[in-house]
């Protein structure tokens, strides 16, 4: 069938200049906020960014996780500056090891990644208190408000801050360019406004103040950015309320920015009161959409890669023009010195998180591992940092058949960005946890701009098929040509000897069909493909992807484009960046970084700007598009090349991992523990007594001279985990069905201990399909060592 949207006339400019919002004099890239976009240097601004808490990540991995994150397509790093791990200890403000928060900070600088710093004082987190250290706590005073006793400490931290950010500002070219006060605090815009001005005294700075908006937000007028969020799936939830229709609801297209479920267990729902912020005066930006979600004891969510990147696609389809992740990247909680700091019923906050593990199913896990949500994303990022500037300043205009309600699962759910010239179609016929169906015989009627002139496309009706989402062009200027449509998701362009190749990536189930304008074309070369003409148009069907299906069209301006499709697969592994000298295409399964600093970060010093290949396997290999002139080597060994279409594929030799790693049952678990439950009536971790008492004990044994980069891989089933080292406590777990990682670099030599509890039968605890069964049995049937290799790969 034909869906149908008309789009109407374009909008008039929006209003600018209009917000308190300045950039500092004279920079030469100054930021600015319209209605409806940002804009940076005068061109409109796309901006990804990803949370990473410092305080949370070993920092002597700090430098290669944040070319990692760059890597992933974010532009921005977002960190909550977690005072009760800074100042546990009241007057000893801790900036050393890995809270050096300037270190940080100047690292992201020298990599070119814009810092927002979250500075709270109240940054929830999943942290003790919120972040609020005990001692303030203690004081007769009222926290989150003006309360002079509860200004004065923060009047303190808000100067240490500022201090340890002194010259790092937009003003001194440093990487500030946005500064987040508080968080989830909904009914007290004075207290908003007070934090903001004490920041600035304080000597803090930037152009974008902002603070979360959701929940029905009062916010102090146009006196801070509100930025929204959205999560696939949430563990601040009751553990027998099934899916949120709160989570449900950002799998639909619509031009409704808030969530009024996040932090509502902090909450009630409708507690706000606010007027939303107007759409007419602040652009559509977010902070937290969730790159993954944390599990709490007793609700402990399971998010795949397709819900964090359908949800993703389908804000930018809404009208998003900032889109920011909670969390990009996992980490640990620092053990305290005084107390845990999770967040726990221990402390009158409504969940039981783990003391330790935040890694938050995140798309760059605890330890830095890849996950398939990290390919996802930066499919998208690429083609936000290519046309970015095109798809900010488009409107959402949604079709004339809606879906009925949220439970509505028949209705296709599409939008278009458009400008009234050329635009952008979205589809998403995915959500987690209840598949939709496959919608045959689609084709789509898109009258872009209000004239009454229709693009009809694709020429053939296709199936969209259960759980695709995609982005599609529509009328899309490139290098002197005019692609009309493609049945195709736009990646990214590269220049390659005297031509520009557009990189799209086919979706699984559809073939993909390029519509070119033909005026603007002088030769076709489709080798395997069909070319036809049809109503001033050149029709390009059959298209097989992969690696060589490239369509070369020579201009009627006498320029050269290439129309590179990819297949889905293929495309995952697309990365973008400069190495040797120029822009480059990498394809790569596992993960790449550039590094243009010549620093050479983890793995050494002096490499120049070319690659660092991280891989589990044994023999990786990478594709390249430019082939860098002469050959490559590393580690001193050249690499063999070879033919892969027309890129050039590199295979590296390098060692495989440590392997298994024997498991010793020291003591079968005993009766599992009897549920008990704290705070709103939820579950509540068990005490530490049942550990030793009843709780499965295994023994594994850490060899001397575990390479960097290594990790104990245990495939295990039970409740709760913990393992110790040295009587020590070094890592933990919730279950939830995943594999339980433990970084080797904090293990020592010897013995590890592994205490594994068995889940109670009538715990009131949510865990995934199947996991819910396995959790009543505490074993551990699998362990191996895994490790990433590290190769750098230069030139000559």
């Amino acid at each position: 069938m034909n869906h149908r949207l008309r789009a109407g006339a374009p909008l008039p400019p929006p209003p600018s200049g209009h917000l308190p919002f300045t950039d500092a004099p004279g920079v030469p890239d100054p930021v600015e906020v319209t209605g409806r976009w940002f804009t940076r240097g005068g061109r409109p601004w796309f901006p990804v960014s990803g949370e990473f808490h410092y305080s949370r990540m070993d920092s002597g991995s700090w430098e290669e996780e944040l070319l990692k994150t760059k890597a992933g397509g974010v532009t921005a790093v977002a960190s909550y500056v977690i005072w009760i791990h800074h100042e546990e200890v009241e007057g000893r403000v801790r900036f050393d090891g890995d809270r050096d928060l300037r270190r940080f900070a100047e690292l992201c600088a020298r990599h070119g990644l814009d810092f927002v710093p979250r500075i709270g004082p109240w940054c929830h987190a999943e942290v003790r208190n919120g972040g609020l250290p005990d001692w303030l706590l203690a004081r007769d005073c009222v926290p989150r408000t003006d309360d002079p006793g509860y200004l004065e400490p923060v009047r303190a931290w808000f100067a240490a801050i500022a201090e340890q950010l002194r010259g790092l500002d937009r003003a001194h070219g440093g990487p500030v360019v946005a500064v987040q006060i508080e968080n989830e605090l909904y009914d007290q815009p004075g207290h908003l406004l007070t934090l903001k001005r004490t920041a600035q005294d304080a000597g803090l700075s930037a152009p974008l103040w902002t603070s979360t908006a959701w929940g029905g937000v009062q916010l102090p007028a146009d006196e801070l950015l509100p930025l929204y969020g959205g999560y696939p799936e949430t563990f601040w939830t009751e553990w027998d309320g099934g899916w949120p229709d709160t989570c449900r609801k950002h799998f639909f297209f619509t031009d409704q920015r808030d969530d009024e479920g996040i932090g509502a267990d902090l909450r009630p729902l409708t507690a706000g009161g606010g007027e939303p912020a107007p759409t007419d005066r602040f652009p559509w930006a977010t902070c937290e959409l969730g790159g993954g979600m944390a599990v709490a004891y007793h609700r402990r969510p399971r998010v795949e890669a397709a819900d964090v990147a359908a949800l993703g696609l389908t804000k930018i389809g809404c009208g998003s023009v900032w889109q920011g992740y909670y969390m990009f990247h996992g980490g640990t909680n620092p053990p305290g010195e005084l107390t845990g700091l999770q967040e726990s019923h221990a402390t009158g906050y409504p969940n039981d998180l783990p003391r330790l593990t935040y890694d938050f199913q995140a798309p760059l896990g605890e330890f830095g591992q890849y996950r398939p949500s990290y390919h996802e994303l930066r499919l998208q990022h690429l083609m936000l940092a290519e046309f970015g500037h095109r798809i900010a300043p488009m409107r959402s205009v949604l079709p004339e058949r809606l879906p009925s309600g949220q439970h509505d699962r028949d209705t296709l759910r599409w939008a278009v960005r458009c400008d009234g010239g050329s635009g952008f179609l979205f589809v998403n016929n995915h959500q987690p946890h209840e598949p939709l169906p496959e919608h045959p015989e689609t084709r789509f009627a898109v009258e872009l701009g209000g004239d009454g002139t229709e693009l009809e496309f694709p020429s053939a009706a296709v199936t969209v098929p259960s759980g695709a989402y995609f982005c599609w062009p529509l009328r899309l200027e490139v290098g002197g040509l005019r692609l009309e449509w493609a049945s195709a998701q736009p990646v990214c362009t590269v220049q390659d000897h005297g031509r520009t190749v557009l990189v799209l990536a086919a979706t699984d189930g559809i073939t993909p069909e390029l519509a070119l304008e033909a005026a603007t074309v002088s030769t076709v070369d489709a080798p395997g493909a069909q070319v036809g003409h049809a109503d001033g148009r050149i029709l390009v069907t059959g298209v097989r992807p992969g690696t060589d299906a490239l369509v070369e069209v020579g201009t009627a301006d006498g320029g050269r484009v290439g129309l590179l499709v990819l297949d889905a697969t293929t495309a995952r592994g697309v990365y973008k960046g400069r190495a040797w000298g120029a822009d480059r295409l990498v394809l790569c399964a596992d993960g790449i970084v550039f590094d243009e600093s010549g620093n050479g970060s983890s793995v050494g010093s002096g490499n120049g700007s070319g690659i660092r290949v991280h891989s589990t396997v044994a023999r990786p290999s990478f594709a390249v598009l430019p082939a860098p002139e002469g050959d490559l080597s590393a580690e001193g060994t050249a690499v063999a090349r070879t033919a892969d279409g027309v890129f050039t594929r590199y295979t590296l030799e390098g060692a495989a991992s440590p392997g298994a790693a024997p498991v010793t049952r020291v003591r079968p678990a005993g009766p599992p523990p009897v549920p008990v439950t704290g705070v709103q009536g939820r579950a509540s971790v068990p005490e530490d007594r049942h550990f030793e008492a009843v709780a499965a004990e295994f023994r594994v044994e850490v060899p001397e001279g575990l390479p960097a980069g290594t990790l104990l891989r245990l495939t295990w089933t039970g409740d709760v985990g913990r393992a110790y080292a040295g009587g020590h406590l070094v890592a933990d777990q919730f279950y939830s069905g995943r594999v339980w990682d433990i970084g080797a670099d904090r293990l020592p030599a010897g013995e590890l201990r592994l205490l594994v509890l068995p889940l109670h039968p009538d715990a009131p605890v949510h865990l995934p399909e199947r996991a819910d069964r396995e959790a009543r049995t505490a074993a551990i049937t699998g362990a191996e060592w895994v490790t990433t290799h590290t190769w750098t790969v230069r030139t000559g």
